[in-house]
């Protein structure tokens, strides 16, 4: 890895978590917007960015609603904006895709197998629901496939490679490891790899350290020196998975996507306030926040001069 600094990346809202769950969870342009730059301030490099219906809070990928969010993120802050390919896993592919084919991002996510992609527990913590939408989408998730095809995964590739768009590759278990290996060995994707292996989510590994340590030690073997490693750790886990992370030499995603949590029962205010807490612990172990140019340089990214927004 590289020399100690570590790249926090902050994942300010996602498709996962509804409104009923947080009142901090943020939901219209503006509120994603100043979530992400406050992020950004307190040490975040990269901003990875969904979009909500302004009115109910619902995921979406209508490119229309991350403009104004992202021209007020890029002309305040020089953070990486990393948009998602990953959207709502009910989504298809196609729709998934609208954002990041538009504004050809310095980085998108990029799932990299097919899943199921169980929030239905989430069911038994909740009670009072502002929007329909949200319980109806969290029981169907008992039925869905979140789907990621290699057809899928070429498709993606095919759109945004040539706009000279990198990746942060999202691998849910092992499979996903070897399904990067056999695109990094076609040709299709080039190093170095951004490598999010995420853990806690139903349908992918746990997050016991022991799937850290497995992930990590899979990844060393198929890539070697060609890639960054970085961890997500979904729910309570996400302090303890960093900490485990940054000690061994990788970088670290943060934010409400992941974790609407800032300790036990105790509600996080900001995702400012979760990139502030993993600066803490990474700094405490001697080791040094990455700014967004050095993880430019890290990624081997285009810069921030050559997008569409």
């Amino acid at each position: 890895m590289s020399k100690g600094k570590v790249i926090i990346s902050c994942a300010v809202t996602g498709a996962i978590h509804t409104p009923s769950m947080s009142p901090h969870l943020p939901i219209t342009a503006d509120e994603i917007a100043q979530s992400a730059i406050c992020a950004a301030q307190a040490g975040a490099a990269i901003i990875h960015l969904h979009a909500r219906n302004p009115n109910d809070g619902r995921p979406d990928q209508n490119p229309d609603l991350f403009e104004p969010f992202l021209k007020v993120i890029r002309q305040q802050s020089d953070a990486v904006l990393n948009l998602t390919t990953g959207g709502h896993p009910s989504m298809p592919v196609e729709e998934r895709i609208r954002p990041a084919q538009r504004f050809a991002p310095e980085v998108a996510s990029l799932n990299m197998g097919t899943m199921g992609f169980g929030l239905f527990p989430m069911l038994k913590r909740y009670t009072d629901w502002k929007y329909d939408w949200e319980p109806t989408a969290l029981a169907a998730s008992k039925d869905l496939v979140f789907k990621n095809t290699y057809a899928d995964i070429e498709h993606i590739l095919a759109i945004l490679s040539p706009k000279d768009t990198r990746f942060e590759f999202e691998c849910y278990d092992t499979s996903h490891l070897y399904n990067l290996k056999y695109f990094l060995d076609a040709g299709l994707v080039k190093a170095p790899l951004f490598i999010q292996t995420c853990f806690g989510i139903l349908g992918g590994i746990g997050s016991h350290p022991d799937d850290v340590m497995h992930m990590k030690r899979t990844a060393d073997r198929l890539f070697g020196d060609q890639y960054q490693w970085s961890v997500l750790g979904a729910g309570a886990r996400q302090m303890s998975i960093v900490a485990m992370a940054a000690s061994m030499g990788g970088n670290v995603r943060v934010g409400l996507e992941d974790s609407l949590w800032a300790g036990r029962g105790k509600l996080a205010t900001t995702n400012a306030q979760q990139v502030t807490l993993a600066r803490t612990i990474i700094e405490g172990m001697g080791l040094e926040v990455a700014t967004p140019d050095e993880a430019r340089a890290m990624l081997d990214l285009k810069g921030g001069d050559r997008v569409n927004f």
